[in-house]
């Protein structure tokens, strides 16, 4: 009987400690799930763009002031842009950025009758578009692939005006330069490449051509080109983190 006794009390003491170490092991707290670092938009970028471009040039001829207004027509632009981006904290992202696109176009001058010379047609034509600019863009931790920016700085296109007589034609082709302001948005869809829409108005200063066969000269004034462009870019940014700052 005492065996008997001493038996169960020990198949009791083992039920028990076994209890015991399964409330022990459930008590333990569930691991926190594993949180992917935030995006980075610190490095190098650079890639392609294709968009439209919309000119406006006034051209006046000086002597008589009659004016070769074209209004403001399009054209197909591409090309591709550069810069690097330094991310200040989780919120602000600071850069500079280079811009160039040829341009696609063909634009017919407008004709005015000049007194003593007949049908006279002038015209302005941009090869290519370039700007310079510093960035600021904005981000967060909740929409840490996503860049919302402006930007500002200097634009230049090199264009070829046209003067066309009923006697003699003139062509001079030459750098205007001006002022650039724009802005975009910019989304990281993959570890290194990002997709962008891009808008930018260039500001442009007022420039003059003398053809030689005439005695006066013809100014464009009040020219501005927008430019608005998608594109992609590949961003060096060799692993780097955004600074972490809590979801929560």
């Amino acid at each position: 009987m005492k065996r008997l006794l001493l038996g169960t009390a020990a198949l009791v003491g083992l039920a028990n400690a076994s209890t015991a170490a399964d409330l022990y092991t459930k008590a333990r707290p569930a691991p926190a799930p594993a949180m992917s670092p935030p995006f980075s938009w610190t490095g190098f970028y650079i890639g392609p763009n294709i968009g439209a471009d919309w000119e406006y040039f006034d051209i006046t001829d000086t002597l008589t002031g009659d004016s070769f207004g074209s209004g403001t027509r399009n054209a197909l632009i591409g090309g591709g842009q550069v810069g690097f981006n330094y991310q200040v904290n989780p919120f602000f992202v600071l850069g500079v950025e280079g811009f160039f696109d040829g341009v696609a176009n063909n634009n017919a001058g407008t004709g005015v009758v000049v007194p003593g010379i007949g049908l006279v047609t002038a015209s302005v034509q941009p090869d290519w578009i370039s700007t310079l600019s510093g960035r600021i863009g904005f981000t967060g931790p909740a929409l840490d692939h996503w860049l919302f920016y402006v930007k500002g700085g200097g634009g230049w296109i090199q264009a070829s005006a046209t003067i066309n007589t009923p006697f003699a034609s003139f062509s001079e082709s030459r750098t205007i330069g001006g002022w650039m302001g724009g802005g975009g948005i910019e989304w990281a869809f993959a570890p290194n490449w990002t997709a962008r829409i891009d808008y930018q108005y260039i500001g442009l200063e007022s420039a003059t051509v003398a053809p030689g066969f005439l005695v006066d000269t013809f100014t464009t004034t009040n020219a501005n080109v927008q430019t608005l462009t998608v594109g992609i870019n590949y961003l060096f940014n060799w692993g780097m983190t955004a600074p972490i700052v809590s979801r929560y």
